[in-house]
């Protein structure tokens, strides 16, 4: 089971790295290509704006789902750091299958959201660009979070140690604030 885990776990991170890296590169590029535009020759590049927009959409849905691999997604942890690992144990592996869920429902949702836009033909303004292509990163970007925090829930149904994400453990010795 772990083996299949790690490929999955490999395969989406190779895909995460991949679109947010070409996002910022891409984003960089234009924005200082517009930006010299302007500057020596008076023009702009009239999509630029348009185009950081989709590449924004892109770097927060797919940053989100590389997020919750790293174990860095947002934790309310006031009364959490101070139950017993047994409990924290509990809550952790509730709140994984539980947010897995609600990830895997947000993408059918935006699945359905964008085959919504790509009934009605629209076109982003500036590129004509089908519109559902772009937004089409939003289902993904829940869906491969939604399959790092059902790897979570599996690791810590198999494990003794709480899993956080795939490549991150939380242990004992490292979980009671007072010592």
């Amino acid at each position: 089971m772990k083996t299949i885990l790690d490929y999955i776990n490999r395969v989406t991170e190779k895909i995460e790295k991949f679109i947010v890296c070409f996002s910022i590169i891409a984003m960089t590029v234009n924005s200082t290509a517009n930006a010299m535009g302007r500057y020596f020759f008076n023009k702009s590049i009239f999509f630029a704006e348009e185009l950081n927009q989709f590449l924004i959409v892109a770097v927060t849905f797919i940053g989100f789902a590389y997020a919750v691999r790293k174990g860095r997604n947002i934790r309310m942890t006031a009364v959490y750091d101070y139950l017993s690992y047994k409990a924290k144990k509990v809550i952790n592996t509730f709140i994984a299958i539980t947010t897995s869920l609600l990830m895997f429902f947000l993408a059918y949702e935006a699945y359905f959201y964008v085959m919504n836009l790509q009934s009605l033909n629209r076109l982003s303004p500036a590129l004509q660009f089908p519109v559902y292509i772009i937004y089409s990163i939003v289902p993904v970007g829940f869906l491969i979070a939604g399959i790092q925090f059902f790897i979570s829930f599996i690791l810590n149904l198999m494990h003794q140690e709480i899993y956080l994400s795939y490549d991150v453990i939380e242990t004992q010795e490292n979980t009671n604030p007072t010592g």
